[in-house]
């Protein structure tokens, strides 16, 4: 079944006012928050690679948006990603260039050896599906790939269908958002020891003050926040303190103001 003839009346107000929110991103922050709010109701996913360039050759640059702790764009050098984004670029190919999706079961989705060193790497060894579909930009003679990867054992029929759906709006959102420096020319040198030092909230913050952070930034209340992972409001209060002393502030304004920082240098 179409993704769109199957929604209410109701389901389709929802979804265009989602969706229509991709006009006012302008930020790694803003994109993070949009893709981790609303939107999982119609793409849930766990972390969205976008990949662009020239998959014929392997000179392909990538964006990690992701509420994983430490699974960002900076952490991750192009090199270990872009033989999986390549074999995933073929395959859409071969396709047809329609959404496709995989299950990698308990053995999740690997990078070489030296990717599997990463946070992403080991985040993707926990992703149990995925789904594929890209864009051919005609007149910028190169092609987009977007994969989104979940930690739930397959994406639905319906799922799939609103990836198409819902990817142009994706793509138009990310490109309003400025390059990081890393992504500046296609086939740049990887970070060296003279590349300035990250945020230390990258490393300081564990996965789930991470994941609280998020859904504070999102506006969530502790008790609301508690009720989403199945924890207490009062274990929630205790992560946000340890994040307030980690990120040396005093109140979650100043925490999704460091948090919102990060995110906008990955």
């Amino acid at each position: 079944m179409s993704f769109l003839p199957s929604l209410s009346t109701e389901e389709l107000h929802h979804y265009h006012r989602v969706v229509t929110h991709s006009v006012d991103v302008r930020s790694h922050f803003d994109m993070l928050i949009w893709l981790q709010g609303d939107m999982q109701k119609y793409l849930p996913h766990d972390i969205l690679i976008a990949s662009w360039g020239d998959f014929a050759n392997g000179a392909v640059q990538h964006d990690i948006l992701s509420a994983m702790a430490g699974v960002r764009s900076h952490a991750s050098h192009t090199e270990p990603l872009t033989p999986l984004l390549v074999s995933l670029f073929e395959r859409w190919t071969s396709f047809g260039k329609r959404p496709f999706s995989l299950n990698a079961g308990q053995s999740g989705f690997s990078m070489d050896d030296a990717g599997l060193k990463s946070a992403l790497g080991g985040a993707l060894l926990k992703m149990r599906s995925a789904t594929v579909h890209g864009i051919t930009d005609e007149r910028g003679s190169h092609d987009c790939l977007y994969v989104v990867f979940s930690t739930q054992e397959l994406f639905s029929e319906k799922e799939r269908n609103a990836m198409a759906v819902v990817l142009p709006y994706i793509d138009t959102a990310l490109r309003q958002v400025e390059h990081l420096p890393h992504q500046a020319n296609i086939g740049a040198a990887p970070a060296t020891a003279d590349t300035p030092a990250l945020p230390a909230e990258a490393d300081v913050l564990t996965e789930r003050e991470a994941e609280i952070l998020k859904w504070v930034a999102l506006g969530k209340t502790n008790p609301e926040i508690g009720s989403i992972l199945d924890i207490s409001a009062f274990t929630v209060k205790n992560h946000m303190q340890r994040v307030f002393r980690k990120l040396d502030v005093s109140n979650r304004a100043q925490a999704v103001g460091k948090f919102r920082a990060w995110v906008s240098h990955v």
